[in-house]
């Protein structure tokens, strides 16, 4: 019963892993949260502490700026700014270690791993419903006064400058019927993928191929598409069709290295049920604490 329940935060339970190694050996791992959360809430407190506690790792949410505001109202790129500083200065992980991203917490993530220069190594990247390649409209949007603001400044043009620099979903935020205009205004996430012909990098792509493996949730529709989780995505012009990952460009071209990644049996695919977030115990120690325990090489 326990093993199968859903775990709502993440709530420390009495558990003792039999594949928990010495705690000694154990590469630590860090944490982003998403869009309207912070390290300190009790929510990620315990979701840190219970992915030590059944790993053996030590791991630390990393915060940027004040948290719930700033991850609405902070551009991406100046988040990956301050957060590849904080890695760079936490000695423990000058070996190597391993990043669990929840929702837009992906973003961050990613762009530590891709433009985060003399930046330690990521070993195993969890990718908790992350947007990898983009969503169609706000995460999570509903009548909160974030989401007035959010939508207010939408329709201003999510792709215009003073947009970009104001809201950070707006640096993800794919319009499958503009896309030229994501192209030239958006200015993040055609980056982060290397999207933009003649633009590409190939030390992005170098430093995301380096990694051991890439776990990719798939949940919810709290993004749109759902299956933006697992590098789909609306078909260019249209509202209708979803492409799967391996019909996008950017696998089959593999902008990023995702292709040559999942060829070599390093992205592992997994989907499962719960809102947003919300994940069974069993889903934790089957598709998420082996990549937790893997020992420095």
């Amino acid at each position: 019963m326990a093993t199968n329940m859903l775990i709502t935060g993440f709530c420390i339970i009495t558990f003792i892993s039999t594949l928990s190694p010495t705690p000694t050996t154990s590469l630590p791992f860090i944490v982003f949260h998403g869009i309207a959360d912070q390290c300190n809430s009790k929510r990620l407190q315990n979701l840190t502490a219970t992915l030590s506690s059944l790993s053996g790792a030590h791991g630390d949410c990393i915060e940027i700026g004040n948290g719930v505001l700033d991850s609405f109202f902070m551009p991406i790129e100046k988040q990956i700014e301050i957060a590849c500083k904080k890695v760079k200065n936490m000695s423990k992980l000058a070996q190597g270690y391993n990043l669990v991203a929840e929702s837009q917490g992906n973003m961050v993530g990613r762009g530590v791993i891709e433009l985060c220069d003399g930046g330690p190594p990521v070993k195993n990247f969890i990718a908790l419903a992350g947007p990898h390649a983009g969503i169609a409209s706000p995460p999570l949007c509903n009548v909160t006064r974030s989401c007035i603001i959010q939508a207010s400044l939408i329709n201003l043009g999510v792709y215009t400058k003073f947009v970009q620099e104001r809201l950070a979903p707006a640096g993800y935020i794919r319009i499958p019927t503009d896309i030229e205009g994501y192209k030239v205004g958006c200015k993040f996430l055609p980056k982060l993928n290397n999207e933009i012909a003649g633009q590409r990098n190939s030390t992005y792509k170098e430093r995301f191929s380096s990694l051991q493996n890439v776990v990719l949730f798939e949940q919810d529709r709290a993004l749109v598409p759902r299956e933006t989780s697992w590098f789909g995505q609306y078909e260019d012009g249209s509202w209708n069709r979803i492409l799967p990952v391996q019909q996008t460009k950017l696998y089959t071209e593999d902008w990023i290295g995702l292709r040559a990644l999942d060829e070599a049996g390093k992205v592992k695919f997994v989907s499962v049920t719960g809102d947003h977030l919300q994940f069974s115990l069993s889903d934790m120690q089957r598709h998420v604490i082996p990549y937790l325990i893997s020992v420095e090489e």
